[in-house]
């Protein structure tokens, strides 16, 4: 991959978690309260099904049970847990314990694909995490238990997926599309039966709320999701997870324009931070296999719904890779 398509697959997988960091002002601000498994399964079923219809390929053989486990990680357990954690917690705490989730894939990567982090991408993250709490902590307020336990499960859940994914890579002539319909519906259906049983009926929406889900379902899931998939199959996991603190750093940006909140020097340090450790992820991490670079960027390419981007996906052994409503939200 040459370092000028290089730079454009860093840039419009980075557009994912820039998305990811709208959806707590969307959920705070439109949706009804209280409804986090209601919210999952609306952000997910619908833009699983979506996907699944565009691509028109079905799970085969063994990625049955794949796609099933990366579904359960990537969005039944995450998606859940995520909106517990935005309901419950004050401030960004939910953002701060997100921002560590570069730290737990260089951790799971090494565990289950034998790499060995490098000290520069520890540092990276290590810093990363800092400047997002530098960004979001002023509002920190009294810690809650279950909420606490919400964000670091569903960064747990995230960034086991992610490595999996990378080590499970994708079907000889599946793009990002399928894969990511493939593990929306799983996460959706898995969420379906608990949603219902816990929270009861659907609440009443209005114009607001289901304007709210649209824009979940569709913009910040279904394109959010096939641009991360398919950017972390042509970039190594610890590049794709250093895109993460994009999503903080814009629910910081959304707040202060939106909602009139403010940003104080401390805050704006805390930015800089966290965004030169971002750029710094790209410029120092190795970049995924050579042979993707043998293949060409075109081969077996799909597009990606709405975005008249050609997916291409790598052979059998891509990577990959997904935040937080407060601003590390997926």
């Amino acid at each position: 991959m040459s370092a000028h398509h290089r730079a454009a697959v860093v840039a419009l997988t980075a557009l994912a978690p820039v998305s990811w960091g709208t959806t707590y002002v969307v959920t705070t601000e439109f949706l009804p309260p209280e409804r986090p498994l209601f919210t999952a399964l609306v952000r997910a079923l619908p833009a699983g099904l979506l996907l699944l219809a565009a691509a028109r390929v079905l799970p085969r053989g063994a990625w049955w049970w794949k796609a099933a486990v990366l579904g359960a990680l990537n969005i039944g357990a995450f998606f859940p847990l995520l909106f517990l954690s935005a309901y419950r917690l004050p401030g960004g705490l939910a953002a701060v314990v997100g921002s560590t989730g570069p730290l737990l894939v260089l951790g799971l990567s090494a565990l289950l694909l034998g790499r060995r982090p490098a000290l520069r991408d520890v540092l990276a993250g290590a810093v990363a995490a800092f400047g997002v709490s530098m960004v979001v902590l002023k509002a920190a307020g009294a810690l809650d238990a279950l909420g606490a336990t919400a964000a670091f499960t569903a960064t747990a859940s995230m960034s086991a997926g992610t490595v999996l994914t990378q080590k499970w890579g994708r079907p000889e002539g599946v793009g990002p599309l399928a894969l990511t319909g493939w593990q929306l519906t799983a996460g959706g259906l898995m969420t379906a039966p608990l949603a219902f049983l816990l929270e009861g009926a659907p609440p009443a929406l209005d114009a607001g709320a289901a304007g709210g889900y649209a824009y979940l379902a569709l913009v910040n899931t279904a394109i959010a999701y096939c641009l991360w998939f398919r950017g972390i199959g042509r970039l190594t996991a610890t590049q794709a997870t250093l895109l993460g603190p994009l999503s903080p750093l814009t629910a910081a940006v959304l707040g202060w324009a939106a909602l009139g909140e403010s940003l104080t020097a401390l805050q704006l340090a805390g930015m800089a931070l966290a965004f030169g450790a971002t750029v710094a992820g790209q410029l120092t991490s190795v970049p995924a296999r050579r042979r993707d670079r043998a293949r060409g960027p075109d081969a077996d390419a799909v597009p990606c719904p709405r975005s008249g981007i050609l997916e291409a996906p790598p052979p059998g052994g891509a990577r990959v890779a997904p935040a937080d409503p407060r601003g590390d939200a997926r």
